[in-house]
């Protein structure tokens, strides 16, 4: 089970190594606490499943909203203690870089950090995967165009007025449609699978979110 509620944008997701059972998108209007667990009963109900039939918990560290995280989480870690099950935190914005192209250029993925706010994380291509590259980091969407000085795959949440204006860097950066900006919680769940496999799971009692502040990195 993949769980991401790193903002507005909800995703749960039920995986295993040869398929996707059944992914869930919407958006939730705050409504994150009253939403999430009946929308995950709804997804194992839907395809017969019961919670004692999960192997491993994958959960979105974010960054993104506090609220949300923290709902995401600690449903996540009470799911992974009650049932005996690993638990594998992903960074919200790997899950987005993963379903990118790989290319030779540089890659920035990236979600709304609120009041006109972007969270920035920077990938460079390692084999046929996304690595990342430096820190996350919060800008503004000028600030974002003016940092672009070599050509540059970005994908993610923007408004309307964001993909027009970082689009206008036209020769440098490579904009993808708004459905490739999508999180989809599929790639979070295939994540967190690799990572559990090569024997990498998080400790409940001491996993955190990434929580970004203005003009404040942290590393990626």
């Amino acid at each position: 089970l993949a769980i991401d509620t790193s903002t507005r944008t909800i995703a749960l997701a039920l995986y295993t190594d040869q398929q996707v059972l059944s992914e869930q998108i919407w958006t939730s209007y705050d409504h994150h606490t009253i939403e999430l667990a009946p929308a995950i009963s709804n997804l194992l109900e839907r395809t017969r499943l019961k919670s004692t039939d999960l192997s491993a918990v994958g959960v979105a560290l974010g960054p993104g909203s506090f609220t949300g995280l923290r709902i995401g989480l600690a449903l996540a870690k009470g799911l992974a203690l009650a049932q005996n099950l690993p638990l594998i935190g992903i960074p919200s914005l790997d899950s987005l870089a993963a379903a990118q192209p790989v290319l030779s250029e540089q890659l920035a993925a990236i979600l709304l950090a609120g009041r006109g706010r972007l969270a920035v994380s920077w990938y460079r291509a390692s084999g046929q995967t996304w690595q990342a590259d430096g820190k996350i980091e919060v800008l503004t969407a000028p600030e974002l165009v003016e940092r672009i000085q070599s050509p540059t795959q970005v994908c993610g949440e923007l408004t309307e007025e964001e993909r027009k204006l970082i689009g206008t860097k036209h020769r440098l950066i490579t904009l993808a449609s708004p459905a490739a900006c999508l999180r989809r919680p599929s790639y979070l769940a295939e994540l967190a699978w690799t990572r559990w496999q090569s024997g990498q799971v998080d400790d409940p009692a001491s996993l955190s979110p990434i929580y970004l502040h203005y003009n404040d990195p942290i590393p990626g």
